[in-house]
């Protein structure tokens, strides 16, 4: 595999990579299976693409790991998803601990079920003081929902007098969101051939630069994932600027 693998620039990492996991149910039809059997698959996935995160030195990965619509699937795929969810959890806390990964979680956490909840939450406390990868999985999420979250934070702390509302800036906006201690994502690659975003980071994404893949998650490998890096590099990120003043400011 190793030879494989396209060159990169390892001083031009993503510093943060973000992930929309998509294709499990797709990849389990085409290979004659329940969709069950994608889902797991995807979990397979996941290790992948957190060794390989580790490896490369990557310092935050985000995965969109069950959105607020997902709650409208049928739910014995809900069921289903958060079983494998925990399971994996709880699985992989000491391989996570092994590698100094830290985990953490953005979304509606209180919605879980009482037995995700507490996994989840025992994790990132067993993990809290590892200073590697940190993984940051968005459950029970969707970009709407946290975007509508932090005005009614910050309308609440208006009304109480502890903001003025005339200073409400794009940083204060950041700041109430969930991912405020996270920087943005640089790269987010989305897998399974469709091109949107679907709710995800829309506040944060701004400037990211978009990959997408006709890959189904549970193919996605680490060759995959430096395909997707060496793409990322070869982009030329400008931010409103020009390329000459690009060029000026190296």
């Amino acid at each position: 595999m190793t030879n494989q693998l396209p060159h990169i620039d390892l001083n031009r990492l993503p510093r943060h990579i973000a992930i929309i996991m998509d294709g499990n149910g797709r990849w389990a039809l085409s290979h004659g299976s329940e969709r069950s059997a994608g889902h797991e698959a995807g979990v397979d996935a996941v290790h992948t693409v957190i060794d390989t995160a580790c490896q490369l030195g990557i310092r935050y990965l985000t995965l969109y790991t069950f959105s607020t619509e997902n709650w409208n699937r049928p739910k014995e795929e809900v069921d289903l998803l958060l079983q494998l969810i925990v399971s994996a959890i709880e699985r992989e806390t000491g391989n996570l601990l092994s590698k100094n990964v830290r985990l953490t979680a953005i979304g509606d956490i209180d919605r879980l079920p009482e037995h995700s909840r507490s996994s989840l939450l025992g994790c990132i406390e067993a993990t809290s003081h590892c200073t590697g990868l940190e993984v940051i999985l968005a459950l029970s999420y969707s970009s709407r929902w946290e975007i509508t979250q932090a005005v009614c934070n910050l309308a609440d702390r208006a009304a109480r007098g502890l903001i003025d509302a005339a200073d409400i800036t794009e940083h204060t906006v950041s700041a109430a969101l969930s991912t405020a201690a996270i920087p943005d994502p640089d790269l987010l690659i989305r897998t399974g051939g469709d091109y949107r975003i679907s709710n995800f980071l829309l506040w944060q994404a701004a400037y990211t630069e978009l990959y997408f893949t006709n890959q189904y998650w549970p193919d996605f490998n680490a060759l995959s994932l430096y395909e997707a890096i060496a793409d990322y590099q070869s982009r030329e990120r400008r931010f409103g600027l020009t390329s000459e003043q690009i060029k000026h400011q190296r």
